[in-house]
């Protein structure tokens, strides 16, 4: 287990990339857009609620038209800061505005082999391998189901990825795979043993569940169903948005940041009047049509500037954000995958968001390679350091060691070096070798981390869960599978 979590706080560097005429604005145009235009629930428990609340609900079409003030009462009731707890307590993170987290993201369907090198349906083997590696790495801080375990029975197969990884990890799980009412619960009873009892689940929740929503303006029942279940029971609850420009919304980018923006905050104002005071997250990760097919981009200039407006939007509702970085749009590990995500995640940092998504994954979400894991990593480790800034003081200025060197002089033995050498960054797997090294190895970065992930995983040996508590859990998911 690293104990260690790796975040970004304090930081010297700053981002406003929307004014504050800008963003009340979009405000007032999403709260336009929820009235007039209304917003899809597909739950019958959803559109009870909203109607209890005054809303206008047309039960046939499904579509709920809320007024502004209602919206505004109610996201004033969540709260702007909490935890989300780990089974070890010294890696709960403090989701309180000032620190930056990274974690893994969901669901990607397919494995590049560790081994092998071949591309292939993922299992629950690589839920468990992903977890072991994810809990050994500090930039990683909390785990998002990352891959589909489709040797698993379909009705319970979110329950088993949940239970993997609390059997390998000792980090907070955040799940995006929990569609249904009876996945819901089980969920809860799962996490209400890890955490022991409901009293401390609601202290501590080491779970956390977030829900897409369904553009353009709609939300998915199932999830909505769930979500409320998780509320009641104080897990977090946070829902994404993944408008694409063109298509399921605006081609422009403000336009997208209405809708998008109106799918989430109809959602989470929902939650709060069910239940005010539960702990809510704003989730995002827009793109933009890609012009030549269509398709998902993920990547490009358009999504790093939605990746630092939208926290900016999450910042106005005082709720923490979630937000899509990484996950490149590039199928393997390559120059496309390093520029989307360096500049998705020093996007997203200067900004500060709270979680950020997406180490691992390759072909937007689709494809999980651990080689791409831990040169995402190292990405996360750069903007960390740049984060920081430059110190100016008497130590760092150094004027005593530039006069005792003094002109034509070196550096290398003076003590000043010896004392602060190790604030100079140094990478694990970008290449800095001679081009005649280089030239006669003909290895490189990706080489170096499946290496790096293979003695990972067969060396660290996480904090198992205690076995009756994992037959508990197992017991709870065969309920199911027996019913």
């Amino acid at each position: 287990m690293s104990s260690e979590i790796k975040s970004i706080s304090d930081p010297r560097l700053k981002l406003d990339i929307l004014s504050k005429e800008d963003i009340q604005r979009i405000h007032e145009a999403t709260l336009s857009v929820i009235e007039k235009t209304g917003v899809r629930f597909p739950s019958a428990r959803a559109l009870d609620i909203w109607e209890e609340h005054g809303a206008t609900v047309d039960r046939h079409k499904q579509i709920v038209k809320a007024p502004a003030d209602l919206i505004e009462q109610a996201l004033g009731t969540a709260p702007p800061e909490y935890i989300l707890a780990a089974r070890s307590q010294d890696q709960d993170l403090s989701l309180d505005g000032n620190h930056v987290y990274v974690g893994t993201d969901g669901c990607g369907v397919e494995v590049i082999d560790l081994y092998s090198g071949e591309r292939r349906g993922s299992t629950i083997q690589d839920v468990t391998d992903i977890a072991v590696v994810a809990d050994y790495l500090p930039e990683v801080a909390f785990h998002w189901v990352a891959v589909s375990a489709q040797d698993r029975p379909v009705q319970t197969r979110s329950l088993h990825e949940l239970h993997t990884i609390w059997e390998n990890s000792t980090k907070h799980v955040q799940t995006e795979s929990i569609y249904s009412v009876v996945e819901a619960k089980a969920a809860v009873e799962m996490a209400t043993a890890i955490a022991g009892g409901s009293v401390a689940l609601r202290q501590r929740p080491v779970l956390s569940i977030m829900q897409c929503t369904l553009p353009p303006l709609g939300q998915d029942g199932g999830s909505i169903d769930a979500a409320l279940i998780a509320a009641e029971a104080g897990l977090p609850v946070g829902f994404m948005t993944m408008t694409s420009s063109g298509s399921t919304a605006p081609v422009t980018l403000a336009g997208n940041l209405v809708v998008g923006n109106a799918e989430v905050i109809s959602a989470l104002a929902l939650i709060q009047l069910a239940y005010p005071g539960a702990p809510v997250f704003y989730a995002a990760a827009q793109t933009s049509m890609d012009l030549r097919s269509g398709g998902y981009t993920g990547g490009g200039p358009e999504d790093f500037l939605f990746g630092a407006a939208t926290n900016m939007l999450a910042d106005f509702y005082n709720v923490p954000l979630s937000m899509g970085s990484f996950a490149t749009g590039a199928k393997e590990p390559n120059w496309q995958a390093g520029v989307d995500n360096t500049m998705s995640t020093f996007m997203a940092s200067v900004v500060m968001s709270d979680m950020l998504l997406g180490v691992g994954l390759l072909h937007g979400s689709r494809i999980w390679s651990f080689a791409q894991m831990l040169m995402d990593c190292e990405i996360f480790d750069m903007v960390w350091h740049m984060m920081k800034g430059i110190d100016i003081n008497d130590q760092t200025v150094a004027l005593e060691v530039i006069d005792a060197v003094g002109p034509a002089g070196n550096y290398l033995a003076q003590k000043h070096t010896k004392r602060n050498m190790r604030h100079i960054w140094v990478p694990k797997y970008m290449d800095r070798r001679t081009y005649n090294e280089w030239q006669e190895r003909q290895d490189g970065a990706v080489d170096w981390a499946a290496a790096e992930a293979r003695r990972i995983l067969e060396n660290h040996q996480p904090e198992r869960l205690d076995a009756a508590l994992s037959n508990e859990l197992q017991k709870i998911i065969g309920a199911i599978e027996t019913d």
